[in-house]
């Protein structure tokens, strides 16, 4: 592997009928390259493969301490929390971390990955971008760079996944609704391409079917994982012949427009209807009504992502355990009233 490695900066040199400097300046990212230049090397580096042998040269020889963050939502505080968690443990180590936001655009994720790779990052930490394929890491995992999957996994994929417990939250949070008196549901937010929206959807359905909630009583309402994506679920639901008393959230971005959404119609979450979110972003606790959330270690998923990182480099394996993380309903004040007076609440 070595010998190839070294051998390939002389292929891209004679694929792209340069000198072996300028491939290394390019490598480098130097501004002195005529950018035409530029676009023919790397298109040599893309075809001879030589990114990628250099990022598992890295790795075996640990001269890399860079270790790339891609995150698909910074603007919303879950994500950001659970950046903190990881820089906090990479910052303990020497490690530099590089992060990048990709907006749930598989293109740019596609475009910030290669980007890191160039660098010759020790690593990668990843909450792939909505419409992500499961062979958008292919060509990362046979370099040998180690990738971690932080709150959301790809169908069919190996690469590790730090994730709570999502069906066991989502289950949680529905019960609690049930047992409160509730008899017509909805799940707001979310769609069906993310794994993690099946499973927080499973939580919901096997709540529903444990309590015997007839099908036509379950709403499922697809939206944004956004206030305006909840907002948008709020006024589809309430637009029905027979509206749902009561919704669990796909995350707090969207619990936050749903409130938002009945206070536009005068109403309050809690009295008139009741909201629980997922997630428990710091926010949550201190928003009006204070809104009931499925509690998830965001820092600690954040820092777990981190050690195992660390620890599959000092490895130098790819290879590593899933960890789900536990997770616990924390109830508050938009969950409203029991509506039953026969029936306990038991959260």
């Amino acid at each position: 592997m070595a010998s190839r490695a070294k051998a390939t900066i002389l292929d891209i040199a004679r694929e792209a009928g340069v000198s072996k400097s300028t491939v290394s300046l390019v490598l480098q990212g130097s501004g002195l390259i005529r950018p035409e230049t530029a676009v023919k090397v790397r298109k040599a580096i893309e075809d001879v493969g030589y990114v990628y042998n250099r990022g598992a040269a890295n790795l075996r020889k640990a001269h890399s301490n860079v270790i790339g963050m891609v995150i698909n939502d910074l603007t919303n505080p879950f994500f950001a929390e659970l950046a903190v968690g990881m820089e906090r443990v990479f910052q303990a180590a020497g490690v530099v971390p590089f992060i990048a936001n990709t907006a749930e655009n598989p293109v740019r994720q596609e475009e910030v990955l290669k980007s890191m790779m160039e660098q010759g990052v020790a690593g990668l930490i990843v909450s792939p971008a909505r419409g992500t394929t499961p062979g958008a890491f292919r060509r990362i995992e046979a370099a040998g760079v180690p990738v971690v999957f932080a709150m959301r996994r790809l169908p069919e994929s190996r690469i590790p996944a730090i994730a709570p417990d999502n069906r066991r939250g989502a289950c949680l949070a529905t019960e609690h609704l049930i047992r409160k008196g509730h008899s017509r549901l909805a799940f707001f937010g979310g769609s069906s391409d993310l794994v993690v929206y099946q499973e927080r959807l499973g939580g919901f359905l096997g709540a529903c079917e444990a309590f015997a909630i007839p099908v036509a009583d379950r709403m499922i309402v697809e939206g944004e994982t956004s206030r305006k994506g909840g907002m948008a679920c709020l006024e589809t639901a309430l637009a029905m012949p027979e509206p749902p008393t009561a919704a669990l959230c796909f995350n707090d971005a969207v619990a936050f427009g749903v409130i938002l959404a009945l206070r536009k119609r005068g109403l309050e979450a809690g009295a008139d209807f009741a909201v629980v979110g997922f997630d428990d972003v710091a926010e949550a606790e201190h928003y009006s009504p204070a809104l009931t959330s499925v509690a998830v270690d965001t820092a600690g998923l954040g820092e777990r992502a981190a050690h195992v990182m660390l620890k599959m480099i000092q490895s130098r394996t790819t290879r590593a355990e899933d960890h789900i993380g536990a997770v616990s309903l924390v109830v508050r004040e938009s969950s409203g009233p029991d509506r039953n007076s026969q029936v306990g609440d038991a959260a």
